[in-house]
């Protein structure tokens, strides 16, 4: 039975879907107006865990992901700067450009960290029509009302705000520390913000109240509504989103739609942590992928440091980590080409299989399904079980094991090698091992053996 920790009943629950064999899951995407950092990588890297279990149980998933290029305010009290509209006004370019080049960007990382794309991907500014009707369906309902920087959601009408993140509404308005300007409650938010000199901004639209942009959070209410039906199966994201981004999601989604609860199930992925604490500029840890390609690792060589801690558990992060995994990625890689060039079979594997499904199935417990893998690899097993299985677990795992092989060992060493093995049968003793050293420069071993040279990353 596939369970998932919900973070709506802070509970494990079987998981059911509204349609039997399909699932609707709905993805918080990534703010186009800068580089995505691996703590946010780690989160796609969760859901795509999670799409693989489900395909793994055999279920077809519709999945949607959101680009957000308009509306993101720097501030959650619904202040400050668009993102986007900051950085290409720094850049001195379009938004749509700075939007479409870290896009792009984003979606390399997607393939270096054999993370599948989703079935839709869907644009905020491509949206416009269906949040301003959503917004309007909750204006004819009672629960807007109008200032003049925008239109704004009542929370106080709701009995049940803040149910996904439990908070405390009494104490937080007791709790004032700022100004709420013309807000009627400190948790009520944006929906529709005014232009404050229309025509200045790149990214403005008309609308019954004026001219402006959508908030953040209506965005997603309406591009999953659209994409997904007023009521659907899964939707994730990071922890930070719970108080108020995810929060806020609910409340408009439920008002508009009548439907409760909105998302049948709440996953959410903990933060990557540096030294402790969230990786940010001022704690450190805050890499690229492309940047932790120049210090010498691998982006799936993060993939497998990620697979080893639960999604709902904070990962500590470090080079000193990564290198731990990456060493073990690499070990687990020459473990498999070396099984692959053996045709001994031996023993079944039906009770691994079993057992992994159960790890995964238990709220996606990976680290338990890898250490599996590498129990299997110690088993007295033969290598086409091996081999068969785990190919099979890393479906889940994502790991391209299926891949690697012509990646493994670039063609400047298999050319070193042959060469190598040239002067050897010369006994030419000498020159053979001027080329083990040289490649062991290279940073890949030779071991000869009696069906030939082995080679091995170090």
């Amino acid at each position: 039975m596939l369970k998932f920790y919900n973070t709506l009943t802070r509970k494990k629950e079987s998981f059911k879907p509204i349609k039997k064999d399909k699932v609707g899951m709905y993805v918080c995407g990534p703010t186009c107006y800068s580089y995505q950092h691996i703590g946010n990588l780690r989160t796609y890297i969760f859901a795509d865990i999670l799409r693989r279990v489900l395909n793994f149980n055999g279920y077809n998933i519709k999945e949607v992901m959101n680009v957000t290029d308009v509306g993101h305010l720097t501030s959650d009290e619904d202040t400050g700067d668009d993102k986007v509209e900051k950085a290409a006004k720094k850049e001195g370019k379009k938004a749509e450009d700075i939007v479409n080049y870290y896009w792009n960007i984003f979606k390399e990382d997607f393939k270096k960290l054999n993370i599948s794309e989703p079935n839709i991907w869907c644009k905020a500014t491509d949206n416009i029509k269906e949040q301003i009707d959503l917004i309007k369906t909750l204006e004819e309902k009672g629960y807007t009302y109008r200032t003049s920087d925008g239109i704004y959601f009542d929370t106080s009408k709701l009995k049940d705000y803040g149910k996904l993140a439990r908070l405390n509404i009494k104490n937080l308005e007791e709790g004032k520390r700022i100004d709420i300007r013309e807000k009627r409650n400190k948790t009520d938010f944006a929906l529709w913000k005014f232009s404050e000199k229309p025509g200045v901004r790149q990214q403005e639209w008309e609308s019954p109240w004026g001219v402006g942009f959508p908030g953040w959070h209506i965005e997603c209410s309406a591009m999953s509504s659209k994409y997904l039906g007023e009521q659907f199966d899964i939707h994730t994201g990071g922890e930070d989103h719970i108080p108020v981004h995810h929060t806020n999601e609910i409340a408009q989604s439920e008002c508009a739609f009548g439907k409760k609860p909105w998302v049948r199930y709440w996953l959410h992925s903990a933060f990557l942590t540096f030294e402790g604490r969230k990786i940010s500029k001022s704690t450190g840890g805050l890499f690229t992928i492309s940047e932790l390609e120049e210090k010498g690792f691998g982006p799936l060589d993060f993939r497998y440091l990620c697979l080893t801690t639960n999604y709902r558990k904070k990962l500590n992060f470090g080079l000193e980590a990564l290198e731990s995994a990456k060493k073990s990625y690499d070990k687990l890689k020459n473990i498999i080409n070396d099984m692959r060039s053996k045709n001994d079979s031996k023993g079944s594997i039906e009770k691994y299989k079993k057992e992994f499904l159960s790890c995964v199935n238990d709220d996606l417990n990976i680290p338990k399904g890898l250490a599996l893998l590498w129990k299997v690899l110690r088993s007295d097993l033969g290598s086409k079980q091996k081999c068969s299985l785990v190919l099979d677990f890393d479906k889940v795992l994502g790991l391209g094991l299926d891949k690697f092989r012509e990646e493994t060992i670039p063609k400047e060493i298999l050319y070193l090698v042959n060469e190598r093995e040239k002067y050897r049968k010369e006994n030419n003793w000498k020159k053979s091992d001027e080329l083990r050293d040289l490649i062991k420069k290279k940073g890949y071993e030779v071991k000869d053996t009696k069906e030939g040279p082995k080679i091995s990353k170090q």
